[in-house]
C-alpha cells in the first residue's frame, strides 16, 4: 500500500533524508528481548505499522518499550505526522497536548485503561523470517517529525517543534562526540524514557543515523542495568542522568565493561563524576542542550569544567542569557543560561542562569550553588532550593527548599546550612519529604514542587 504525505505533496523539491542511514541491511539497529534487530526487519515493521495508521497531523507516541517507540516513531513520521511528546505520559498530560493538536490520535504498544481518545495499539512487531532487504524511505527535510515539550521545571511546559534536517544536525555533533571514545560502531543502553528529548537524541536518532544498535528496554534498577548491558556487545554506552548514576554507584553493582557513560538533564557535580569513572572504569561525558536547541555541546567534568561545542555552532552572550546559532536551528534562539567564552569561542563555563541568579540586601548568590550545598549536608539524600513566586513585605521573593533527610530534622539541617550560607539565602520555608516529585528524567517540575510544599 503507497504512502501518500499529503501535507508535503507541495514541497517535491525540496531535498528528501532518509529516515535511516543503513548502507548494511543486515546492521543491528536495536537488540530486543536477547535478539538482534537488522535494519531490513526494522525497516518493514515501519512499513507493516505506517499502512495501519490514519490520516491526522499528528500522533502521541506512547510506547514505552523503546523499539515499539522507534517503529512507531518512524511509521508516524513516514505517514506525514509529527510525533507529540508531552513532558510525562499521565492522562492529564496526554489529553492537553492532543487537544492543543486537534485531530491527533495515540499510539502504543500496550493495552491502556484508561486509554486516551483515539487511542491505536501496536500490532506485535514479531520477528519474522529474513526480511526482504528495502531502501529506507525518504521525507522532506523540513517535514516536523517531533514536538517535544519543556519539562516544566521552569514554569508551563512550552512546545518546540523539531524538523527532521534539525534532528538529523543535531545528532551529526553527537554521534562525532561519541565516535571520539566509542568509535564508530557501539551500542547504546538508556535508563531515560524516548519520549524525552535527551532520550530522543541519545536512544532513537542515534540506531537511525549512525552504526548504533539500541536496547529496547529502559532499566531502572541497578541489577537490571547490568542484564540490560550483558545483553549487548561492546563497545557499550550508557545513557543515563545523574538521579541513575548516584543509585548505580550507592549500589555497588558491577556494570559489563564500558565504552562511556553519558549524562544530562540536570547538573553533574565533580564527585559524583569521579566516583562513577572509578567505579565503572570508564570516561563520563556530559552533553548540554535544552528542548529549544538539542544538544551542542560536551565535557568531560572530571578532566576540564569547560565545555567544547559542537561543530559550527556559536555562542554570542546577551544581558539576559546567550544567543545560540547551531545548525539545527532555523533562527538563532536565546537561552537563559549565562556563560563565559573562550579559546576564541569555541569552549565556554557555565555561570548560572538568569532565573537561577539571586541578589538580596546587595548580596548575589545562586540556587544551583545552594542546592549544591544542601545536599553536601550528611544525611541529606536528595533535595532542591528554589524560589517562590510573589514578593514579601520587603518586595523580596522567598527561597525555599524540600529536603529528603530520613536521619535529620527541619532545625538541624537549617543549622548545617548556616556554617556556609549567607543568613540572607537561608531558605524559609524549608521542609523535610519522603521524596522529591522528580519526572522521568530526573528534573523537578515546578508545579510538583510548589504543590510539594503545600
Amino acid at each position: 500500500m503507497a504512502i501518500v504525505q499529503d501535507s508535503f505533496q507541495h514541497e517535491q523539491a525540496e531535498q528528501l533524508l532518509p529516515l535511516l542511514a543503513a548502507r548494511d541491511p543486515q546492521r543491528t539497529v536495536a537488540w530486543r528481548h536477547g535478539a538482534a534487530v537488522s535494519a531490513a526487519q526494522f525497516l518493514a515493521h515501519v512499513e507493516q505499522v505506517a499502512v495501519l495508521l490514519p490520516d491526522a497531523p499528528a500522533a502521541v507516541n506512547l510506547c514505552e518499550d523503546r523499539y515499539a517507540f522507534l517503529v512507531a516513531f518512524c511509521a508516524i513520521a513516514r505517514r506525514g505526522q509529527a510525533n507529540l511528546l508531552p513532558p510525562s505520559r499521565a492522562p492529564q498530560a496526554v489529553e492537553e497536548v492532543m487537544a492543543a493538536h486537534p485531530g491527533s490520535y495515540a499510539l502504543g504498544e500496550q493495552a491502556l485503561s484508561p486509554a486516551p481518545h483515539g487511542y491505536r495499539k501496536l500490532p506485535a512487531l514479531d520477528p519474522g523470517p529474513d526480511a526482504v532487504p528495502t531502501a529506507a524511505p525518504v521525507i522532506p527535510a523540513g517535514q516536523p517529525v517531533a514536538i517535544g515539550y519543556t519539562s516544566g521545571s521552569t514554569g508551563t511546559p512550552r512546545a518546540n517543534a523539531k524538523s527532521w534536517r534539525s534532528l538529523c544536525a543535531s545528532s551529526a555533533g553527537t554521534l562525532a562526540m561519541l565516535g571520539a571514545v566509542a568509535g564508530g560502531r557501539f551500542h547504546v543502553v538508556a535508563t531515560v524514557p524516548p519520549q524525552h528529548i535527551y532520550g530522543i537524541e541519545m536512544s532513537v536518532l542515534l540506531p537511525l543515523l549512525g552504526e548504533v544498535g539500541v536496547h529496547a528496554g529502559r532499566p531502572f534498577f541497578p541489577a537490571d542495568v547490568a542484564a540490560a548491558l550483558a545483553e549487548v556487545p561492546a563497545p557499550r554506552v550508557l545513557v543515563t542522568t545523574p538521579v541513575h548514576l548516584r543509585a548505580l554507584v550507592a549500589a555497588g553493582t558491577a556494570l559489563p565493561p564500558l565504552a562511556a557513560m553519558l549524562s544530562a538533564t540536570a547538573p553533574l557535580p565533580l564527585e559524583l563524576a569521579q566516583a562513577a569513572e572509578q567505579a565503572f572504569g570508564a570516561p563520563l561525558l556530559e552533553v548540554f542542550g535544552s528542548t529549544e536547541t538539542c544538544a551542542f555541546a560536551s565535557r568531560r567534568v572530571t578532566a576540564d569544567g569547560d565545555w567544547t561545542l559542537y561543530e559550527d555552532v556559536h555562542l554570542h552572550p546577551q544581558p539576559d542569557g546567550t544567543l545560540i546559532e547551531a545548525p539545527q536551528l532555523d533562527a538563532p534562539v536565546v537561552l537563559a543560561d549565562i556563560v563565559s567564552l573562550h579559546d576564541g569561542g569555541r569552549r565556554f563555563r557555565l555561570c548560572g542562569r538568569n532565573t537561577d541568579l539571586l541578589e538580596i540586601a546587595g548580596k548575589r548568590a545562586s540556587l544551583g550553588d545552594l542546592t549544591r550545598r544542601l545536599l553536601a549536608i550528611p544525611g541529606v539524600e536528595d533535595g532542591v532550593v528554589f524560589q517562590l513566586d510573589g514578593t514579601d513585605a520587603a518586595g523580596v521573593r522567598r527561597i525555599a527548599a524540600l529536603a529528603v533527610a530520613p536521619t535529620l530534622d527541619e532545625a538541624t539541617i537549617l543549622d548545617a546550612l548556616r556554617r556556609s550560607v549567607d543568613p540572607v539565602f537561608l531558605p524559609r520555608p524549608l521542609r523535610r519529604v519522603p521524596a522529591l516529585p522528580r519526572n522521568e528524567t530526573g528534573k523537578l517540575p515546578r508545579a510538583a514542587l510548589l504543590a510539594l510544599l503545600g
